[in-house]
C-alpha cells in the first residue's frame, strides 16, 4: 500500500475526484477526502484503510468512543465521520410520502435503530392521510418521564401541523415486554395528545428481531 507522498498527483483522492468523479473512488478514498489528513507516522491513506476495515465489520454499532479506538482518529475527525454517516442516513431513509398502515410499517422505518446498544425513543409524525412526514429521535438513554416529556414529543407535531403521531423505542436487552414505566409514558402521551388534538396512534417496542404494539396489547 502506497503512502500519500508516494502517490502520483493524479492518484491522490482529491485529484481522482476532480478527474473521474465520486463514483470512481473507493471507500477509503472517500474517507480520505472527508478527513483531509492523517497524523505523524500514519498518513491519511493508511488511516483511511484502517477506518474502512473497521466500518466493514462495525457499521451498525459505531459510535464516537469506538471510532476513537483507531489510532490517529481523535474526537474531531471521528465526529466528522459520524456526522457524514448520520446525514447520509437521514436523506437516504427520508420517505415523506410513505403511508403507515400497520405496526409492521412502523417497524420497517425503525431499521436503523434495531442494533443500538442504548434505548432510543423516537416519534413518527404523520399527516391526515397517515403518510410519514418525519421520524425524529426524542431522547437516548434509559426511559423515564422526565426525559420523555410531552412537550418534546408534541412540539414538532404542532409545528408541522401533524394529525397524529406514533412513538417507539427499542429494548437493547432483547426483551419485548412493556415495563410499568413504558405503559405510564404511553398513557401520559395519549392524554396530552387528546388535549392538543393530535392522536397517539401506537407505541411500538422493538428489538433486533421483533416488535410489539401497545395498541394491539390494549394499552391504547
Amino acid at each position: 500500500m502506497k503512502t500519500i507522498n508516494q502517490l502520483q498527483s493524479i492518484d491522490k483522492p482529491r485529484e481522482r475526484l476532480l478527474k473521474y468523479g465520486l463514483s470512481a473512488l473507493k471507500n477509503y478514498e472517500l474517507i480520505a477526502i472527508l478527513l483531509g489528513s492523517g497524523i505523524k507516522g500514519k498518513d491519511i491513506i493508511k488511516l483511511s484503510h484502517e477506518i474502512e476495515k473497521f466500518l466493514d465489520s462495525n457499521f451498525e454499532t459505531i459510535d464516537l468512543n469506538s471510532l476513537q479506538n483507531i489510532h490517529g482518529l481523535g474526537s474531531v475527525k471521528a465526529g466528522q465521520l459520524l456526522s457524514a454517516i448520520e446525514l447520509s442516513r437521514r436523506y437516504l431513509l427520508k420517505e415523506p410520502h410513505k403511508k403507515i398502515s400497520c405496526a409492521n410499517d412502523v417497524y420497517e422505518q425503525l431499521k436503523p435503530y434495531k442494533n443500538k446498544t442504548q434505548e432510543y425513543f423516537l416519534t413518527l409524525y404523520l399527516d391526515g392521510a397517515n403518510k410519514l412526514i418525519e421520524t425524529r429521535v426524542i431522547t437516548i438513554g434509559t426511559l423515564n418521564q422526565s426525559l420523555v416529556h410531552p412537550r418534546e414529543v408534541f412540539c414538532h407535531a404542532i409545528e408541522k401541523r401533524c394529525a397524529s403521531i406514533i412513538v417507539a423505542h427499542n429494548h437493547p436487552s432483547g426483551i419485548l415486554e412493556a415495563s410499568i414505566e413504558d405503559i405510564e409514558i404511553t398513557k401520559r402521551l395519549k392524554h396530552s395528545g387528546k388535549i392538543l388534538g393530535i392522536e397517539l396512534l401506537d407505541h411500538i417496542i422493538f428489538t433486533k428481531e421483533a416488535f410489539v404494539s401497545l395498541k394491539e396489547e390494549g394499552v391504547l
